[in-house]
């Protein structure tokens, strides 16, 4: 991570390493089940598989908040 050398402190670059990762990495679709939905802008995720296109949080398909309400209308 050559882009912030000894600036801002080793917690956050590895915050900033954590999310850029998660950002990128491939999760599971809850639809089909394959591991392939990608982000495709901020919010907005798509599985390359079953071409199926929903809203998800910024930096991951699934919030903390997102598993709370789903599981609240669960019931």
């Amino acid at each position: 991570m050559a882009k912030y050398n000894v600036r801002y402190g080793v917690s956050l670059r590895n915050r900033y390493e954590s999310v850029k990762a998660d950002k990128r990495k491939r999760y599971k679709c809850d639809i089909c089940g394959k591991e392939a939905v990608k982000r495709r802008s901020n919010g907005i995720w798509e599985c390359r598989s079953c071409q199926s296109i929903f809203a998800g949080g910024a930096y991951t398909p699934r919030t903390s908040a997102g598993e709370t309400v789903s599981r609240l209308l669960g019931r």
